[in-house]
């Protein structure tokens, strides 16, 4: 089985990033119980991609129309599309997460690669049987986090059919007490790592 860690754990607090924390309690606890996985990693902030323009897009797409997916510019959506299971650990930023990870997300989705439509709409192609995000905040989740949405319904575009997350919030309102709520959402990632 292989797992790909999409590592979007940018922080100004380098090592102390407290979404890297929560990342590596999942982590310790899905390697105990899951020793045999190979775990592949893309730290997007260091893969220096850039959005597509209109050249690149039309570059793409005529690639895309001859089916010529070993192309390059599909490295991406080939590693994504081939996954057993997918975590994806990042910072709540500005209402979603950072722009690095959105430009990773235009690099994965690739039509007749990823996902593909019918006459029903849109159906994924994906291997992965689960998705998980893991994320922290600086305020407190709320029912129209877009972040934690954003990759529930990605999930469901690539036909990755069940989707978990953690959700550290409030991290900003009291520091007092960001101790415990992060000690409370590393055991929450801890469980989902156990059994993910």
């Amino acid at each position: 089985m292989k797992l790909l860690f999409v590592d979007g754990c940018i922080s100004q607090r380098g090592p102390q990033s407290r979404t890297r924390r929560l990342a590596d309690a999942f982590f310790a606890a899905f390697r105990e119980t899951h020793p045999e996985t190979k775990v592949e990693t893309v730290e997007v902030a260091k893969l220096g991609l850039r959005p597509f323009l209109l050249p690149d897009l039309e570059e793409r797409e005529a690639l895309a129309s001859v089916e010529a997916f070993d192309a390059p510019v599909f490295a991406l959506a080939r590693q994504f599309r081939q996954a057993d299971k997918i975590v994806v650990a990042a910072p709540f930023w500005d209402l979603s997460f950072p722009s690095a990870l959105r430009i990773y997300i235009e690099h994965i989705s690739a039509c007749g690669l990823t996902y593909h439509y019918e006459q029903d709409g849109c159906h994924g192609d994906c291997k992965a049987s689960r998705l998980a995000y893991l994320t922290t905040g600086g305020d407190f989740e709320k029912p129209e986090s877009l972040g934690v949405l954003y990759w529930k319904q990605l999930a469901a575009m690539f036909g990755v059919p069940q989707f978990d997350y953690v959700f550290a919030g409030g991290l900003d309102v009291d520091p007092a007490k960001v101790p415990e709520i992060m000690d409370a959402a590393c055991e929450q990632a801890r469980a989902l790592g156990r059994n993910f």
